[in-house]
């Protein structure tokens, strides 16, 4: 088995036994109380990132860390925008076209928290951006949901038909997402040097390592975040003209470095920033990048972790989408809830389970990269992870509700309440989410 099937196996078949030899001490306890195994895949994805971790610290000669997976602690990080508190306040998750809605012959989940998404669903409902939300939830109840689904396809909005778990596993784009591994961890053809970054301590074994962050919402975020908690630099880069969710900003962006910065009109800027980096992440739509002229073969050896909805191939890979969507689409919604009022899992669980995964594979890219100086892809989509939880056994269909998340699991800066770190062996981010964009995009980056 060469050094890419181990990574492979390890992931699809670790995270597997998640009850057993993995997390022996992981009791699913009432947090992520759910039919399907959510509390598996968390504690099998933060595993990943543990034996990740301690895969580069032996290599930087340092010991192994002993880690124990906290239900406490991941249920916490995992139902972080539970426990996120500003100055007190809970921030409203979601917008008032984001959510599900009775269709004329069945339901529909849409997703407009960003203005532009919410601009693009009322397009591709024919309505104006002025129209009373009452409105647009009777225009939904008189269309089929499959036409929504189409219409806002084509229009760039996020909508899609609520199915079953059969109908999901039937579809084209079904197929596909079910298809490759939980993550994939692809050579290319450019090679840089080899060797790791030096710097790496006990509690900062990514040290040296400079990260892009080109992602949002919670995904990418979420793996950049580990990198950083693990004691890489990350850049995170925003496009000055889409401003980010507050909230979101301030949930996933502790111990980053925070940017501005248009790839259209400031690409020579971005590719000095590649050239010093040794990872670039990415929550673009397949070939978004590509088409702006960024490409990871500019930085020869660069390790390319990039984190889609529907996955690279299939009908549905160049689509938009997120947590809440993949779990309408396939399956999982009604799996939660019933046909007549769908359910969700007690937390974006494919959100957070890609990103640890993702920030994982990673790390296994860079330590293969040290070796033979050889750039990787490493890919995620959130309906692979989606396909993963509906194909793992142990489905409990009676169940309690879940429990809210412990709110001792948490910390604070200032007046901000996280969900502290998903592992406990690493206390707490060197830093909390910095000002939005308050930093030069050049290396090296100020310090705390």
């Amino acid at each position: 088995m060469n050094a890419h099937e181990r990574l492979v196996h390890d992931y699809d078949a670790g995270i597997g036994v998640t009850g057993s030899s993995i997390a022996p001490s992981f009791v699913p306890g009432r947090y992520l109380a759910a039919k399907l195994p959510v509390a598996a895949l968390a504690a099998g994805s933060v595993a990943a990132l543990n034996t990740a971790a301690n895969r580069i610290r032996v290599a930087h000669g340092l010991h192994p860390v002993s880690y124990r997976l906290d239900p406490d602690r991941i249920a916490a990080a995992f139902s972080s925008d539970r426990l996120l508190r500003v100055d007190g306040q809970s921030p409203a998750m979601f917008a008032d076209l984001s959510g599900f809605f009775p269709t004329f012959d069945g339901w529909v989940r849409t997703h407009a928290n960003y203005p532009h998404h919410r601009a693009r669903l009322l397009a591709a409902l024919g309505l104006p951006e002025d129209v009373p939300v009452d409105l647009v939830v009777a225009q939904m109840a008189m269309s089929r949901a499959g036409d929504i689904e189409e219409h806002a396809a084509e229009a760039g909005a996020i909508a899609v038909r609520v199915r079953t778990e059969e109908e999901w596993a039937e579809s084209p784009q079904g197929r596909a997402a079910a298809a490759g591994p939980l993550v994939a961890i692809e050579s290319r053809h450019d090679r840089g040097e080899s060797g790791l970054p030096i710097g790496a301590t006990p509690l900062q074994p990514l040290r040296g390592v400079r990260v892009l962050d080109l992602t949002r919402v919670i995904a990418g975020p979420v793996a950049t975040r580990a990198l950083a908690l693990l004691g890489a630099e990350v850049l995170r880069i925003d496009p000055p003209g889409l401003p980010e969710i507050p909230w979101q900003f301030a949930d996933t962006c502790q111990g980053k470095y925070s940017t501005l910065l248009d790839v259209r009109t400031q690409l020579p800027v971005l590719d000095n920033l590649l050239a010093s980096a040794d990872v670039l992440i990415t929550g673009y739509r397949p070939g978004a990048l590509e088409y702006a002229g960024v490409s990871a073969a500019a930085r020869p050896g660069l390790v390319h972790g990039r984190v889609s909805a529907w996955g690279e191939s299939g009908p549905w890979g160049e689509r938009r989408g997120f947590d809440s969507i993949v779990q309408a689409a396939s399956g999982i919604s009604i799996l939660e809830g019933a046909p007549a009022l769908p359910g969700t899992l007690p937390a974006q669980a494919l959100d957070h389970a890609s990103g640890y995964l993702l920030a994982a594979g990673v790390i296994d890219a860079l330590l293969a990269r040290a070796s033979d100086g050889i750039g990787r892809d490493v890919r995620v989509a959130l309906a692979r992870t989606g396909s993963w939880l509906l194909s793992a056994p142990n489905r409990t269909p009676s169940h309690p509700q879940a429990a809210a998340p412990n709110p001792a699991a948490t910390v604070m800066h200032a007046d901000v309440v996280t969900a502290a770190p998903a592992l406990p062996e690493y206390p707490d981010y060197a830093w909390p989410a910095p000002g939005y964009g308050t930093d030069a995009p050049a290396w090296p980056i100020r310090t705390h």
